[in-house]
């Protein structure tokens, strides 16, 4: 590459249509769904090496930590973590990420890419990438066209200037237009038509061109974001763009608020496998089946069934499909999902639905990630409530006291470092320590191995916003959360 290109992974979106698994507070990009690594990982992997720098992240605060620590298991440090107060779509973020890529080397090539796509050969992308640099080191905003194999009305297209060769090699040729998403009958026009791709929102550019494009066709959303970045605060390794100005940022895509309307676009094809794994049906499709085209994905059997996903998340739960054909079966602990392939879109509807009738389970996982590992509630009650808790190696919690509650820690795997008050001490495994009710205390893992317990809380309240906090690592305020 004749550039060092600076990857910028936008890993915000809540993929409500991968409901139950996606939710608002762990979205797929953080799941293994296709593979041994969460989607995120596989892209970071994916676009670093030779000629890439180490890649800049946009993420809500929710994820922060989720993202360092997914990036750490690859051992990648990030460039930047940019974190935006609010969704406000791919205009403002990629804009974010510019301006600040800008601060540090002016000129500099971007890459953006969703962190939530499957791109089997890497090194066929990473070729394609390098076919484009030189158009976008001329002054070219470069969008990246997937080789479609089937007439998709989920996805926009963009219309070539040229047919693409057999092999679909990765030429740079002027865009000529964005096609929204079609009906089925103009999906499967463009499909024959072959001077179609799909769009795939992954773009190249230098941070000049990029800013110069918003100045013209959005001064608005850049005003807005420069704005955001200036009065931004630096948060232990995070950049927290501030509140009030990102307020301020329409709330518009990449391709509506620029591309749509410049007319300086490359289009680069790209003829290898690609899924943005928008919803079930494009997991079944993902992933390799038997030969009556059934997916099973954890404790799942099927008896009879064809053309069929069966996914299920826990050990403790089996998921069983009888003479089922083209349905999709999704069973987690606290929520079951059944479709059929052809309504795998309508998803979202469901998490709607559950929304607007105040479901718990339209958001939030069963399982809660925290900056030092995670928790879920295994059982429930009116005066108690039990949790297992799991914390990071090195990891802690904050210096906290409850007003409702006492608790009662027992060790199942590893060691834990207890404070409670002026007591330090360490609990092994199959040792237990009581919290009495308004006692200071804090667990460690000092260990190298993840550590387990058992957490008995017994009171009147156990809401999370019961915490008085003296002390974080994580620098989070009084009430957050963990």
């Amino acid at each position: 590459m004749s550039q060092i290109i600076h990857p910028i992974l936008l890993c915000g979106g809540s993929g409500t249509r991968l409901w139950p698994l996606s939710r608002k507070s762990y979205p797929k990009q953080f799941t293994d769904l296709v593979g041994d690594e969460s989607l995120f990982q596989a892209s970071a992997r994916r676009l670093s090496g030779d000629g890439f720098f180490a890649p800049a992240i946009v993420t809500g605060s929710d994820f922060r930590f989720v993202v360092l620590e997914q990036l750490a298991a690859l051992e990648i440090v990030p460039a930047e973590v940019l974190i935006e107060p609010s969704a406000r779509n791919t205009a403002a973020a990629i804009c974010a990420a510019a301006i600040s890529l800008e601060a540090r080397e002016t000129g500099a090539l971007m890459l953006v890419a969703p962190s939530d796509h499957v791109i089997p050969d890497p090194e066929r992308f990473r070729d394609a990438v390098q076919a484009a640099t030189g158009a976008a080191e001329s002054g070219q905003l470069v969008t990246f066209g997937i080789k479609p194999d089937r007439a998709e009305t989920g996805y926009g297209w963009l219309e070539l200037s040229d047919q693409p060769d057999a092999e679909f090699s990765p030429v740079p040729q002027q865009l000529k237009s964005f096609v929204e998403k079609p009906d089925a009958a103009k999906a499967h026009a463009l499909l024959a038509g072959n001077m179609h791709l799909w769009n795939a929102g992954i773009f190249l550019f230098s941070t000049t061109t990029i800013l110069d494009a918003f100045r013209t066709h959005a001064p608005d959303t850049l005003a807005a974001v420069k704005m955001a970045f200036d009065a931004a605060a630096k948060d232990l390794a995070f950049t927290k763009l501030d509140p009030a100005a990102w307020e301020e940022c329409e709330d518009i895509s990449i391709d509506y608020a620029v591309m749509e309307r410049a007319d300086n676009l490359t289009v680069v094809p790209y003829g290898g496998a690609w899924s943005d794994l928008g919803d079930w049906h494009a997991v079944w499709r993902e992933n390799e089946g038997d030969e009556s085209g059934t997916v099973l994905n954890g404790p799942a059997t099927s008896i009879d069934c064809s053309d069929t996903l069966l996914h299920a998340t826990s050990e403790a739960q089996e998921i069983v499909g009888i003479g089922l054909k083209d349905i999709v079966a999704v069973a987690m602990p606290d929520a079951v999902m059944i479709a059929h392939k052809d309504r795998a879109q309508d998803v979202k509807k469901a998490v709607a639905e559950l929304k607007a009738k105040g479901a718990s389970q339209a958001e939030t996982l069963p399982r809660d990630y925290r900056p030092w590992g995670w928790y879920e509630s295994l059982v429930i009650g009116t005066r108690f409530q039990v949790k297992r808790i799991v914390v990071n190696p090195g990891a802690a919690l904050s210096l906290q006291s409850h007003h409702h509650r006492s608790e009662h820690w027992i060790v199942v795997e590893g060691t834990a470092k207890v404070t409670i008050d002026d007591e330090v001490k360490l609990v092994s495994e199959n040792e237990s320590v009581y919290i009495p009710l308004g006692a200071v205390h804090r667990m460690e893992n000092p260990g190298k191995l993840p550590m387990t317990l058992i957490e008995v809380q017994t009171g009147s309240y156990f809401g999370e916003d019961d915490i008085i906090r003296y002390d974080d690592v994580y620098a989070r305020g009084q009430g957050a959360k963990g």
